[in-house]
């Protein structure tokens, strides 16, 4: 069965959402499609996480992000864009991966994939948002022992490392904040790192902390290292300074090592992207790529680098992508 529609948006994070509202405004029927649920990136959050940005930061669509703490929480944020699908009464298709997308014999884009239960689906678009943000994909390190069940790209919370050595490679906010959590739930952490010292954009009122903890000894850290192998029990590291090897005891690895934006769908399209940073071929003034018709919302426009874009800075996708559509079908009248 075939579902005809002027505009496929596939992915349902807050920039998805801020194109289906914009498309709700101005009356152009769009459905919304995500291969996990609405904002599932924020749902794989940490259970504990803040967000960086405050509350009228990140809304959409005119809907108040109402907070009882200066910043909103992990479960703010879910809460809301939930309300906001709702309020504005998105079609929102949840469980629907797009595997394939091309262009249709007589205009617009075909779209395949399959459903929550595995059944076939399929699109006829008009127009197609591509807004399936960065974090299904990883960085891998590509190191021997990457794929071993006790080493994980992601963290939740801290309760399950009780007692285990766990060693965390990253220096940014997700490693400090997964570093910190596991210590204070009883884990004996050792941050890894090839830089002399913490990023530079680790949150302010984090970094004392995490400062501290160092400083004292609680959490202990390897600089100007790299992570080269992973083991069942152990992971294996090179010091750049000295050239040194050496084997640390490791019951968990942690490699937040950040996260890129997936492009083989619309590379599978025809859309150019920069084989060095990975950004697709796009206008920036209305998210048009250089495919007529497909447009990019949100973080997947910064290509490798994750943290170019946020909500904040994108969540205005939606309405230059709406009145460039509105905009290119009276011109065509």
């Amino acid at each position: 069965m075939t579902t005809s529609v002027p505009l496929l948006v596939i992915g349902a994070g807050p920039c998805g959402l801020a194109v289906g509202v914009a498309a709700r405004r101005a009356g152009v029927p769009c459905v919304l499609v995500d291969r996990r649920n609405v904002v599932s990136t924020i749902e794989r959050y940490p259970l504990n996480m803040t967000f960086f940005s405050t509350p009228e930061r990140i809304e959409i669509g005119d809907v108040p992000l109402v907070t009882a703490s200066e910043k909103p929480t992990r479960r703010d944020g879910l809460i809301y864009y939930r309300r906001v699908a709702e309020h504005y009464r998105l079609d929102v298709r949840v469980g629907e991966e797009i595997t394939a997308l091309r262009p249709a014999p007589g205009g617009g884009f075909e779209a395949e994939g399959h459903g929550p239960h595995g059944q076939a689906v399929r699109y006829d678009a008009g127009a197609v948002v591509v807004a399936t943000g960065y974090y299904d994909w990883p960085n891998l390190l590509d190191v021997p022992g990457e794929t071993l069940p006790h080493v994980s790209h992601y963290f939740s919370e801290g309760h399950r490392y009780w007692r285990r050595r766990v060693v965390i490679v990253g220096a940014g906010n997700s490693a400090v904040d997964a570093a910190l959590e596991c210590w204070r739930a009883g884990a004996r952490v050792t941050l890894v790192h090839m830089g002399e010292a913490l990023d530079g954009s680790v949150k302010p009122w984090v970094l004392p902390d995490i400062t501290n903890r160092l400083k004292e000894g609680s959490i202990d850290a390897r600089w100007r290292t790299r992570l080269v192998g992973i083991a069942p029990d152990s992971v294996d590291l090179l010091s750049e300074a000295t050239g040194e090897r050496e084997c640390l005891p490791a019951d968990a690895v942690l490699l937040m090592t950040g996260f890129h934006a997936g492009t083989g769908l619309l590379e599978r399209l025809g859309v150019p992207v920069d084989p060095v940073t990975g950004v697709p071929a796009h206008d920036e003034a209305t998210m048009e790529t250089a495919v007529p018709g497909c447009y990019l919302a949100g973080v997947i426009a910064s290509g490798k680098d994750a943290n170019r874009l946020f909500i904040e800075n994108s969540r205005i996708h939606g309405e230059r992508i709406v009145q460039h559509l509105l905009n290119t079908q009276r011109a065509a009248r």
